[in-house]
């Protein structure tokens, strides 16, 4: 679907302009289309809840919204894929929480992100973001970078056969961001170089200036400066968002002070 960063001719009009208007950082507006679904659809339900989900990582905000619009995506699950589905929805936005420094609930998500797993069938399509789910955990919250590049790998296959490019391009630049850790510059420039690629054709706008910023980690001066400033250029034109990104688009000294 185009809400889940493919772009067929086919798509429905109304995940189309989901896409769209996602991909400009406007996760309100998203959610709103599809509000008047989400009551009886688990499928729009879980939908609605990632994108609000997507907004508190790239913004900070919105975590009552998120909650809310998650119990409801639980409440209406009725098979074993569909609340594996929400469990991982589940798992994400108290990964979030956690990351941002909102709440600790890291024990929350790794149970939510255990009980997705039991519930969803081998062959379910939501296996492959289960799966990256889990290497975001393990590589940014119980530091275990072995663990992280096997579920990344997981997700990355399984990525590749759904033709998920969106959830591809997620996976490229957290392998890429291992690979970096481990002075693996080239394969390293690889990931984050396709990452970046697939973002771009796309036009997944809000996930761009990111891409841009692991990339010039990865590349020397002044390949790197323009990286910097294409990003900062991005940042700019949709309103500041990620919010996390702020400090490394400022002066070296600045992006020091960030980083630590």
């Amino acid at each position: 679907m185009s809400g889940s960063g493919t772009t067929a001719d086919d798509d429905p009009p109304l995940q189309t302009a989901v896409w769209r208007l996602r991909s400009r950082a406007c996760w309100l507006d998203a959610a709103a289309l599809l509000e008047p679904h989400a009551a009886t659809d688990p499928a729009a339900a879980l939908q609605r809840t990632a994108l609000l989900t997507e907004r508190c990582l790239y913004t900070g905000q919105g975590w009552t919204d998120a909650e809310d619009a998650l119990r409801t995506a639980e409440a209406i699950a009725r098979t074993d894929d569909e609340r594996g589905a929400a469990a991982c929805e589940r798992g994400h936005l108290a990964y979030a929480s956690t990351l941002l420094a909102n709440r600790d609930r890291a024990d929350e998500a790794s149970v939510a992100l255990s009980r997705a797993a039991a519930l969803l069938a081998p062959t379910s399509p939501a296996r492959p973001l289960l799966d990256f789910r889990r290497g975001l955990i393990a590589q940014n919250i119980a530091d275990s970078p072995q663990s992280a590049r096997a579920a990344f790998r997981r997700s990355h296959a399984g990525a590749t056969t759904r033709g998920d490019r969106l959830l591809l391009s997620s996976t490229w630049r957290h392998l890429a961001a291992l690979a970096l850790h481990e002075g693996e510059l080239a394969e390293a420039r690889h990931g984050f170089s396709e990452s970046l690629r697939i973002r771009e054709e796309l036009g997944f706008l809000v996930g761009t200036a990111p891409a841009l910023i692991s990339l010039a980690d990865a590349e020397p001066e002044p390949e790197a400066a323009r990286l910097r400033a294409e990003a900062g250029r991005l940042f700019r034109l949709l309103g500041g968002v990620p919010t996390w990104l702020a400090p490394r688009l400022g002066p070296p000294a600045q992006r020091a002070a960030g980083a630590s």
